[in-house]
C-alpha cells in the first residue's frame, strides 16, 4: 500500500484509524531472571479486562513480532529513516475499562476505552501518559513517543480516548459527548497507571508527564488546564484548538471545501486567497491536493457531525466531496450562522489557556490541516490572556507540517518535527526537575545541513519570530509542479 493510500485510511487529526490488531500473544519469554518480577501484583483499578505479558522488548521492534502492538495504529506518523531505540525488557498490560461502545476492535476485545501500559525493568521513577491522535487507537503513539520514553526508563500509558474511527461521534448521546469522553478516559488512565506503577515498583511515580500529537496535544493542554494536580508538566505537539467563538475546525475547514476545487480546476486567484485568509499557509499549496483528498473533507464532516448533527438532517456526516449548492453540503457550512446550541457543544470541551503546570508547545509553519495561526498562535494568546505565560514555552518549527511522513515525498519543502519534539521533552524535564524556568520559545529555523530526520536544536532564531501564513502567493510554477503531482 502506498503512503498516500495508507494515509487515506489512517490520517492524523481527523481521519480514520485503519485496521485492528489480532489477539495478543500472551506469555512471551521473559528477558531474564529479574525481569517482570512483580507482574503478578498488577491489577489495573477499574479495568474490565486486562492481560499482562513479560516481554523481551517493549519497543515496536519487539512488540510487532510478539503481537503486542498494531502497526496500523501508528503507521504514517513518522518519516522514513527515523532512528528509534530498541531492547527495553519489561511488562506490558493491555485491557479496557467498562464501555458500551465498540469502535475499537484491537486485541479481539470489541470494546472502546482500551489502554496499554508498559513498565520497563529499568525504571527511572517516572510516568508518561498520552492519548491517541486523531481518531486512532491506543497504540498510535508507540513509535513516535513510546519507544523513546521507554528507552529513557519511563513507564508509559496510552488510551484510545474512549472512541475511535470515522464514526467516533456515534458513541455519544448529545453533541460534544464523544470529545468530552476523551478527557474522562485520559484522567481515568492517569489515575489507574499511577496505581499500577506503585504495584510494579513499590512506589508512586516521582514525576508524571502528559504529552501527545494533534488531538493528543489538545488532550495535553486540556489536562494541564483542568486536572493539573495529576501531572508535573507536558509537551503539546501541534494540538487542536476548540473554541466556542472560534477558531476551531468548523470555522476554517469549510473554506477549503468551498474554494479548493475551483482553485484546482481553474487556478482561481480569489479561491486561493480565500484559503490563505482562512489561515492556511500560502507556502503549503504544493500539498493542498493531498490535504483535500485525505484530510479536509473527512475531518470537517465527522467533527461537524459531533458538534452539529442537525446540519445535515437525517444524513450522517454529510455528503463526501460535495460541491457548494448541494443540499446538506459541508462546503456551505457557516459556523457563525448555526444555532447557539452548536457553540454550547463546543464550549463544553474548549480550551482556555489557564494552565496549571508547565507546558511546551511545538507547531510547524506549514501545517496544512491545523493551520498554525488558528491553533498554536491562537492558543498562545489564550495563555497570555489567562496570565499563564510563565508556564508556557512555544516553539515554531520552520517547514514543519502536521504529519512527518510527508517529508518522504517533499524533502526539499518540509522537515520532520519529531526530533524537535524530543528536544522539547528533554527541555521540559530539565525545567521541572531542576526547578528552572522553561526555555524561551521562538522561531526554530530549518537547518542547512545535518540529519534533519533525527536531529533538532531548539535554539530559537528570535522570540515570536514565527513566519506568517500570509507571505504571498507562490510563483507561477507549472501547475503539476505546484501540486506535487
Amino acid at each position: 500500500m502506498s503512503r498516500g493510500s495508507f494515509l487515506k485510511a489512517t490520517g492524523a487529526a481527523g481521519v480514520a484509524a485503519a485496521g485492528s490488531g489480532g489477539l495478543l500473544a500472551v506469555g512471551a519469554s521473559p528477558a531474564g531472571a529479574e525481569s517482570c518480577a512483580n507482574m503478578g501484583r498488577i491489577q489495573v483499578p477499574g479495568a474490565e479486562v486486562q492481560e499482562t505479558a513479560c516481554l523481551e522488548d517493549l519497543t515496536t521492534a519487539g512488540t510487532e513480532d510478539s503481537g503486542h502492538t498494531n502497526r496500523s495504529d501508528w503507521e504514517g506518523l513518522h518519516a522514513e529513516g527515523t532512528e528509534n531505540p530498541t531492547g527495553v525488557p519489561g511488562v506490558q498490560v493491555d485491557g479496557h475499562f467498562p464501555d458500551d461502545s465498540s469502535t475499537n476492535t484491537n486485541n479481539g476485545y470489541n470494546s472502546d476505552s482500551q489502554f496499554v501500559i508498559r513498565l520497563p525493568d529499568e525504571w527511572n521513577g517516572k510516568l508518561v501518559v498520552t492519548g491517541a491522535p486523531g481518531v486512532r487507537q491506543q497504540y498510535a503513539n508507540d513509535f513516535i513517543i513510546g519507544d523513546w520514553v521507554l528507552s529513557k526508563g519511563y513507564a508509559f500509558a496510552s488510551t484510545d480516548k474512549g472512541n475511535t474511527g470515522v464514526r467516533f461521534y456515534a458513541t455519544g448521546q448529545s453533541p460534544g459527548d464523544s470529545v468530552a469522553e476523551w478527557h474522562e478516559r485520559v484522567e481515568e488512565l492517569t489515575r489507574a497507571a499511577k496505581v499500577v506503577v506503585e504495584q510494579c515498583y513499590g512506589r508512586e511515580p516521582e514525576r508524571t508527564y502528559i504529552t501527545g500529537i494533534s488531538n493528543g496535544g489538545y488532550l495535553t493542554r486540556y489536562a494541564l488546564e483542568n486536572t493539573p494536580e495529576l501531572y508535573d508538566g507536558g509537551v503539546d505537539w501541534e494540538g487542536t484548538l476548540f473554541r466556542a467563538e472560534g477558531p476551531n475546525l468548523l470555522t476554517y475547514l469549510p473554506v477549503t471545501l468551498r474554494n479548493y476545487p475551483s482553485y484546482r480546476l481553474t487556478d482561481d486567484r480569489e479561491a486561493f486567497d480565500n484559503i490563505v485568509e482562512a489561515g492556511f499557509p500560502a507556502e503549503s499549496e504544493f500539498f493542498w491536493d493531498e490535504h483535500y483528498t485525505i484530510y479536509w473533507d473527512l475531518t470537517q464532516r465527522i467533527y461537524r457531525e459531533e458538534f452539529d448533527p442537525d446540519y445535515d438532517g437525517p444524513l450522517e456526516a454529510g455528503v463526501p466531496f460535495c460541491q457548494p449548492g448541494t443540499p446538506s453540503c459541508d462546503a456551505d457550512y457557516d459556523y457563525d450562522e448555526r444555532p447557539q446550541e452548536v457553540r454550547d457543544a463546543v464550549r463544553r470541551v474548549e480550551l482556555t489557556g489557564d494552565l496549571g503546570k508547565p507546558m511546551i508547545t511545538l507547531h510547524g509553519t506549514l501545517d496544512a490541516l491545523l493551520p498554525i495561526s488558528k491553533n498554536a498562535d491562537a492558543y498562545e494568546e489564550l495563555v497570555e490572556s489567562a496570565g499563564r505565560s510563565d508556564l508556557h514555552s512555544y516553539f515554531v518549527i520552520e517547514d514543519g507540517n502536521h504529519v512527518d511522513s510527508f517529508y518522504d515525498d517533499y524533502p526539499d519543502e518540509l522537515r520532520p518535527i519529531l526530533p524537535c519534539y524530543r528536544a522539547a521533552f528533554e527541555a521540559l524535564e530539565d525545567s521541572v526537575e531542576n526547578d528552572r524556568p522553561l526555555p524561551e520559545g521562538g522561531f526554530v529555523p530549518r537547518p542547512e545541513g545535518g540529519d534533519i530526520v533525527n536531529e533538532c536544536s531548539l535554539e530559537p532564531e528570535r522570540r515570536r519570530g514565527r513566519r506568517s501564513a500570509e507571505r504571498g502567493r507562490p510563483g507561477e510554477a507549472p501547475r503539476r509542479e505546484r501540486l506535487g503531482s
